[in-house]
Order: structure tokens, then C-alpha cells, then sequence
């Protein structure tokens, strides 16, 4: 580890502050952090404060900032008299030193007042000299050769063809100038990709941002050639994408990299899809498919506002497929397990039809919250509501194999609940006449069987459904419920809200509005 200098470009209140830079034999250079650069600017404040009452510090000589030859790692140590003489030389430079040195590039800019001033490279061994000005009052001066940033950079091949000779090059406004520094540094390595490994996904962006506003091609496609290698998901995924997409214009081979994110697809994405759902749909393993299902729902309502119209909306036919199959697959286990012979047969022969409706009702289920997440149930909701056959046969099977398909239905009254689906009238009326029965045949196990079962959601979404329909059939069904719940209490779902607004509707309203009637008619 080399050393070099930073320092006050203000020679009245010069303080020096040794940093530690990394040098290679290659002549790479590591810039300190601007984490360092902003400590040592704020040490620099504190150190320059003058105290009350005391008179101002005296000026001590000056001394210059030597950092290590780019090409040795070795640390090199300047005397006292050799640092003043090359003070001098950098800031009062002789008549005959300025005879001598070429001029620098055109356009040159007043002097900027700087907090703290970075320097390295050896000054006597290099013929050029780049001058960074960076935020936070932060000026860095770079000794650097013509030939090497000539040879990598076609801006500096550039700057340095303008006018010749040219003896320094500066850069206003730098905005990352670690990164510069280090970008600049990399020119003098012989393997740009090695110096690259174990360097975080984040920096290496850094760099081949600057890389490529400076033209060094060799080391935007080691960028990328790491980019491609390394690991990189979730916030660093978009940082990458973003940063290279736009070099797809560029012979700099980026079709690698988005492959990762965008591949070639050899079949159409709903094929991808439905191969999703009919492998899950299909799994024996209890654990891997509820996992599965959860995983594959999780997913569908994080892109449901970006996916409109996409692979997952494309297969909404390919959906309601699995729910016909799913349904007739129902009926038929129904027919077999209330057959009045199956009561009799062994326990052996009756689970694996009692253990199959399980399953076929839960797919089902997960099938309706697609659906619904999709705000593409209103067919499905047609079709359950058809289902008088299947809603007759529930009550003859145990409420143990039966309860999940009272989930589904309990799922379609949510649904229209939470606007989810907008049905017809009709639909409406056949779901709650067809099913609601059913549902509070099975409530009691629901609330205390099933872990995944929102009571208060379930009601809420039942009321918001009752309370859709005419007022007469808001009658029928509330006082049909209100029989059930005075005998079973809690074992039938609680309607009480959608009950109060149904009275205030049929007893209050209409009072209300006569008596509104009567007031308008008697100031006429």
C-alpha cells in the first residue's frame, strides 16, 4: 500500500493528510472513497478554524504532494527541501520552465478555489497532466502518460490531437471522481477483467459508466464481460438492465446480459403458463403444491397492474378449461361418495374418492382466486351458480371432504364484495339461492377447521351480495338467515350489518321520504 497527499490548494492553510492508495505494478490506482475525501475536507475546516483571541497561524512552507510512481508498488518518501523545491515548481513555476512547457488545452478556466486538493503520480516521469474537479470542493491532479491514455481513450485521443502540445487536461464538474480516478488507473493494466473480480455489481456500473463516456472500449466489455458472469437480482437487476440496454446500438455485445432477463422465447409465454398451472394443478405432494399455489398467487397479484394484457391474461380461456374439468370431476366424486353402497364399502376404498375431492375442490379454489385476481371471474361465477346438482349432493358427503367447496363459493361472494367481478342480476340471485345454504351448513367447521377463512371478509362480501338485489329478495334471504341464526347462533354467518341497512331501507326511508314529501308539498 503507497501513500499520497492531500492538502489545501490555499498555501496560507495548508494541511496535509496521508491517505492510503493502492498501487499495482501495472500502475493500477485505487482513489480513496468519497467517504475519505468529504472526512478529510471536514478535518481540514476544523484544523483551519481560527480560535478566538488568537492570532493567525504563520505561514509554514510549502510542500508538495509526491505519491508513488505508477509502475512500483514500492512507497516513496520525499525530503523537506526536494517537496518545496517541487512546490515551486508546480505553483510559481520559473521563466524558464515557462519557455519550456507546452501550453495547456485551449479554453482554460480561472483557477477554482478548492477545499482539499488529491494528487499522485510522479510529475518528473509522466508527460501529461489530468485535472479532475469534483464536488465538494474535492480538485484531483493525475501525472499520467500521453501514449497510455491515447492508446484507451478516444476522448483523451481526442483532447490530446487539438492542439499540440498539450501538457494538462481538465475536467469541470466531475460527477463520480473515484470512479474517474480508478477508470483512469485501469488504462495502465494489462487484464482490465482480472482487476474487476470481487468488485461489487454497483462499482463495476460506476466504472463502465465512466469507461464509456471516456471511449476506453477494453474496459466497458471487461464490464460487461463481469456484468454477464456475476450474480445480480431484485434493485441491482433494473441497474444493470438499464445500464447496458442502451449499448444494444453499440458493437459492444450486450445480447448475453439481457438474455438473463430477456430471454429468446422458442414458444409463445401462455404456453410457459399454462405448463405452470397444469404441473400444479397436477403435483401429489401436499406441501409442494399448497407452496406452489401460494408462490404462483403472490406473483399474479404483484404484476396484476403491469401484466394487463399479458402471458397471464392470454390464458383465461386455458383457465376456465381446468375450472369445466374441475367441476365435472366434482360431480362425478359426489355421485360416488353419496351413493348409498359407499357408506358400506372399507375405509380403504373410500379415501382415495373422499381424498381426490379434496383436492379437486382445492384446485378449484385456487383456480377462483386467479380468476378473481384477474377481475375475470364473472363467467365463473355463472357457472357455480348452475351447479344445483353439486349444491344438492353437498349435504349427503362428511363436512371434512365437502368444506373447501364452500370456500369457493364463499370466495365468489367476496369477490362481488369487493367489486372484484360485477355479475349479472341474475347470476347474483341464482349464487345466493343455489349455494348460501350450503355455505352455512359448513360455517361452523370453516371458522374453526380451516386456517386460511376470513369471517369477518366472508360476511362483509355475503351483505355487500344481499344487499345487490331487490328489495323483496333482500326480505326472503335476510329472514331466511335470521331464522337460522336465532337457532345456531355463531355457527351461521353474522348478517347483522347487512340486516340493519335492510331494516333501514324498508322502515326508515320510506318514512323519511313521506315526510320530505309532505314539507315540499306544504311550502308550495
Amino acid at each position: 500500500m503507497a501513500e499520497f497527499k492531500v492538502g489545501s490548494l490555499d498555501a496560507r492553510t495548508t494541511k496535509f493528510r496521508t491517505v492510503p492508495i493502492a498501487v499495482t505494478p501495472e500502475g493500477f490506482w485505487c482513489c480513496p472513497s468519497q467517504t475519505v475525501l468529504q472526512k478529510t475536507v471536514k478535518n481540514q475546516n476544523q484544523q483551519t478554524r481560527p480560535k478566538v483571541g488568537a492570532s493567525p497561524p504563520a505561514s509554514k512552507a510549502s510542500s508538495v504532494q509526491r505519491a508513488p510512481t505508477i509502475s512500483s508498488e514500492r512507497r516513496t518518501h520525499s525530503t523537506p527541501t526536494r517537496s518545496r523545491a517541487n512546490s515551486d515548481e508546480q505553483r510559481c513555476p520559473s521563466a524558464d520552465n515557462a519557455a519550456t512547457n507546452p501550453p495547456k488545452v485551449a479554453s482554460e478556466r480561472p483557477p477554482k478555489q478548492h477545499k482539499v486538493s488529491v494528487g499522485f503520480g510522479q510529475i518528473e516521469m509522466s508527460d501529461l497532466r489530468v485535472v479532475l474537479y469534483g464536488k465538494d470542493g474535492v480538485a484531483v491532479k493525475m501525472s499520467v502518460h500521453k501514449n497510455i491514455l491515447a492508446e484507451n481513450s478516444t476522448f483523451f485521443a481526442d483532447k490530446l490531437s487539438r492542439q499540440s502540445p498539450v501538457s494538462s487536461i481538465e475536467v469541470p464538474d466531475c460527477e463520480d471522481v473515484e470512479i474517474y480516478v480508478e477508470t483512469v488507473g485501469l488504462m495502465y493494466c494489462n487484464d482490465v477483467k482480472q482487476k474487476l473480480i470481487k468488485q461489487s455489481v454497483p462499482r463495476v456500473l460506476r466504472i463502465l459508466k465512466v469507461a464509456e463516456l471516456l471511449g476506453f472500449r477494453a474496459c466497458v466489455l471487461s464490464c460487461l464481460n463481469y456484468l454477464e458472469a456475476v450474480p445480480w437480482a431484485g434493485e441491482e437487476e433494473e441497474n444493470v438492465v438499464s445500464s447496458v440496454r442502451h449499448l444494444q446500438t453499440e458493437d459492444y455485445g450486450v445480447t448475453p446480459i439481457l438474455k438473463r432477463v430477456c430471454p429468446d422465447l422458442t414458444s409463445p409465454p401462455n404456453d410457459t403458463f399454462v405448463r405452470i398451472i397444469e404441473l400444479v394443478l397436477k403435483s401429489s405432494d401436499d406441501r409442494g403444491r399448497r407452496e406452489m399455489k401460494s408462490l404462483v398467487l403472490k406473483l399474479l397479484k404483484e404484476s396484476s397492474s403491469s401484466c394487463a394484457g399479458s402471458s397471464a391474461d392470454l390464458c383465461v380461456e386455458t383457465l376456465y378449461s381446468y375450472c369445466q374439468n374441475c367441476l365435472e370431476s366434482l360431480l362425478t366424486l359426489f355421485q360416488q361418495a353419496s351413493d348409498s353402497d359407499f357408506s358400506e364399502q372399507s375405509s380403504e376404498l373410500k379415501e382415495p374418492i373422499l381424498r381426490q375431492i379434496t383436492l379437486e375442490a382445492d384446485n378449484l379454489l385456487w383456480l377462483t382466486e386467479i380468476l378473481a385476481g384477474r377481475n375475470a371471474a364473472e363467467e365463473f361465477a355463472g357457472l357455480w351458480s348452475n351447479q344445483r346438482e353439486l349444491a344438492g349432493l353437498h349435504s349427503k358427503l362428511p363436512t371434512k371432504s365437502r368444506h373447501l367447496v364452500s370456500c369457493v363459493t364463499a370466495r365468489l361472494f367476496v369477490a362481488i364484495g369487493k367489486g372484484e367481478m360485477l355479475p349479472s342480476k341474475d347470476t347474483r340471485q341464482l349464487l345466493l339461492d343455489v349455494w348460501l345454504q350450503p355455505l352455512m351448513d359448513d360455517y361452523n367447521w370453516l371458522q374453526h377447521g380451516c386456517r386460511s377463512f376470513d369471517r369477518s371478509v366472508v360476511e362483509e362480501g355475503i351483505g355487500s351480495t344481499i344487499l345487490t338485489l331487490p328489495l323483496e329478495d333482500q326480505q326472503t334471504i335476510l329472514l331466511s338467515w335470521l331464522g337460522s341464526f336465532l337457532k345456531v347462533g355463531n355457527s351461521c354467518p353474522n348478517l347483522q350489518k347487512a340486516f340493519e341497512v335492510w331494516w333501514r331501507r324498508t322502515f326508515v326511508r320510506p318514512y323519511v321520504e313521506q315526510q320530505g314529501s309532505r314539507s315540499q308539498s306544504g311550502r308550495s
